[in-house]
């Protein structure tokens, strides 16, 4: 039986030229089909740096 594994990932891109161009290096084989979600970022949240992991550890620990 095909076992189906989600993983998922937050990477923030610009869209250039109608293409979306990710601002880091993607870990992914050449002709990988993803799913994208769009989110427009602005004002000051455009230069946040979050880490998706460890804001969620820190929830954990505040919250339980």
């Amino acid at each position: 039986m095909l076992e189906v594994v989600n993983v998922s990932e937050v990477v923030e891109a610009v869209y250039e030229k109608g293409v979306l161009r990710p601002l880091e290096k993607l870990d992914l084989p050449e002709g990988t089909h993803v799913r994208l979600r769009i989110e427009r970022i602005y004002g000051l949240l455009k230069d946040w740096k979050i880490d998706p992991q460890k804001l969620k550890d820190e929830l954990r620990e505040l919250h339980g």
